[in-house]
């Protein structure tokens, strides 16, 4: 049985691909989630993808993810990146590898953007490689977790 990684994407990520393009692109939150589906499958990984504007239901994901003993957590909590102490206690609680994704490179928008509550508690952060950042944290966490990587050999 392969190990699960956990997608988690927060407020406003499902208008993904109509949501300011010019920030975002054109990719969808499907586009999304079937890069992160063959990202994870070079590593013998299974995805949990999910997403939701609602700040408890994220927290409860996240409970989840530990409670199913997942190898990891990729996290864009969108907004709640700058506003939630819940979102950042529950990572912080949950003895699961947590990698933290942005689409958008947040350090080069607005200055309320350039703090994240969940940075501080995660293994690693990344911003600003559009939705490939998601694959590139899916292979950032395969490394911090020793799986192997699928040979491109026969």
């Amino acid at each position: 049985m392969a190990k699960t990684v956990y997608v988690l994407n927060g407020p406003n990520l499902n208008l993904l691909g109509t949501r300011e393009p010019k920030t975002y692109g054109r990719a969808t939150l499907k586009d999304v989630e079937k890069l992160c589906r063959e990202a994870a499958r070079r590593h013998e990984l299974a995805v949990e993808f999910r997403q939701s504007n609602h700040e408890g239901e994220i927290v409860d994901l996240i409970h989840a993810a530990a409670a199913n003993k997942a190898a990891g957590i990729i996290i864009n909590a969108g907004a709640y990146t700058h506003t939630s102490v819940a979102i950042r206690d529950a990572v912080a609680a949950v003895a699961v590898p947590v990698v933290e994704v942005h689409i958008s490179n947040i350090f080069a928008r607005e200055n309320f953007r350039h703090h994240s509550h969940i940075a501080p508690v995660a293994k690693a952060s990344l911003c600003g490689f559009g939705v490939g950042g998601y694959a590139l944290a899916i292979d950032g966490l395969a490394a911090l977790i020793g799986a192997r990587r699928k040979s491109s050999k026969p």
